[in-house]
């Protein structure tokens, strides 16, 4: 499961394309891989063997450059600290991954009912003009 990197959407499954942790309203700027695992890691304050195995166990995937280089973005270093929060609160990797998996597809369906709720607005507006125009065909009734 892709999290970033190669014009993959951050949540690499379900609709959305923000990293697992990320909150809403991310930028695509967010999602450029610029900083290297070593400052990845001291800005989020975990080591980079533990970042290194979060990519093993699939909880993101940084963009890389052509050497290889792995490169954070601002996103992936939210999915991090989101990591962190929940293996404080006690998870195993895999719960951590499984609520990673679940917040991003809430987040791809509270775009899909954003979307929703417009068309809805859209159509209940169209209908108010049917109505009207119904009305006069029928000479004002």
């Amino acid at each position: 499961m892709a999290v970033s990197g190669g014009g993959e959407t951050h949540d690499g499954g379900p609709a959305g394309a923000l990293p697992f942790g990320a909150p809403g309203g991310a930028s695509p700027r967010d999602a450029l891989g610029v900083y290297a695992i070593s400052v990845a890691a001291e800005l989020v304050g975990m080591g980079q063997q533990n970042i290194r195995l979060y990519e093993r166990k699939g909880l993101l995937t940084p963009d890389r450059t052509d050497g290889g280089t792995r490169r954070y973005s601002e996103a992936d270093l939210a999915t991090l600290r989101r990591i962190g929060m929940l293996l404080n609160e006690g998870l195993n990797l895999a719960g951590v991954k499984l609520v990673l998996e679940l917040e991003a597809a809430n987040r791809g369906l509270e775009a899909d009912n954003r979307g929703l709720v417009e068309d809805n607005r859209g159509l209940r507006a169209d209908n108010r003009g049917l109505r009207k125009d119904l009305k006069r065909a029928r000479g004002g009734e």
